[in-house]
């Protein structure tokens, strides 16, 4: 809204229409079965799922106006460290353009995101993991502002851009992001585009790579979870295993987007817990002899 009113920024609300919707919708669902069916489970996940769906429906412009901040790109520092940590990125997709089955599964893993923070939701709420949910949530929060904040100050274009690559590098494969988010970058850096927009919003953040870093925390979530926590560990590590060649993402994008999501969990996970032994004691000292 500031940015709108303030700044250059124009909010196309009819974008914003199906998430209010339906976040609306689940918080009205959520109080009915904290209020009258009496379901906390069932409640909760309702709950979470809208602030989820909320929340994302603001950090996608969010990341539109820290791009606008135009600053100076990074790409050739990012791919000059690849060079010096030992990656190559042309070899990677030479690999994955050499066994195009192994990409097609690790491309469905990058495209499960969306389906995936609902999913860890639900199965938090549902299994009576309240806590860890708790933590999800913010964690969750913390890493995509942190993301936003570091790639507004450190943007990239990302290698597809950066190398000029075509279909014709990778013939075997079709890539995920490839160039397609260049258009909507290049025009909030330079002016030319200035909507601001929930559905429909492209992934311009190269560095660091939230992708990798939400795979982490997805992971994270359901590890104590039985029978999904080795299907989430499974499934994220291919999501991470594709984010260089289907987000067009530096190798260092990965490992700082990673970093983050530990970091963030850590520092929300401490809080928490000294936060219930706050409580605990308070109510411990309060409770009458």
């Amino acid at each position: 809204m500031i940015a709108s009113t303030l700044g250059p920024f124009q909010i196309e609300w009819l974008s914003f229409r199906k998430a209010t919707l339906v976040a609306g919708l689940l918080i009205l669902m959520s109080w009915f079965y904290a209020t009258i069916r009496r379901d906390a489970a069932l409640a909760g996940a309702l709950i979470s799922t809208a602030q989820i769906i909320a929340f994302a429906a603001v950090a996608a412009p969010l990341s539109y106006v820290a791009a606008g901040a135009a600053f100076p790109l990074w790409d050739g520092d990012l791919a000059a460290l690849d060079q010096r940590l030992g990656f190559d990125w042309m070899a990677w997709l030479a690999a994955m353009n050499a066994a195009p089955l192994l990409h097609r599964i690790l491309a469905t893993a990058y495209a499960s995101f969306t389906v995936q923070t609902t999913a860890v939701v639900v199965l938090l709420a549902a299994t009576g993991h309240a806590l860890r949910l708790r933590i999800f949530m913010l964690s969750f929060v913390l890493t995509t502002l942190l993301t936003i904040g570091v790639s507004s100050l450190m943007p990239a274009q990302g290698v597809w851009g950066y190398l000029h690559l075509s279909i014709v590098d990778s013939p075997a494969i079709v890539p995920v992001t490839r160039d397609l988010p260049l258009p909507v970058f290049f025009g909030l850096r330079d002016g030319t585009f200035r909507h601001l927009v929930a559905e429909g919003a492209e992934g311009i953040i190269s560095f660091p790579s939230l992708h990798a870093a939400l795979g982490l925390l997805f992971l994270l979530a359901l590890w104590p979870v039985r029978y999904f926590g080795w299907i989430a560990a499974l499934l994220n590590v291919a999501m991470i295993a594709a984010t260089p060649v289907d987000g067009s993402h530096y190798f260092c994008d990965v490992a700082a987007g990673l970093a983050i999501a530990l970091l963030s969990w850590i520092a929300v996970q401490r809080a928490l817990t000294a936060g219930g032994r706050m409580e605990a004691g308070r109510q411990l000292h309060l409770r009458p002899s």
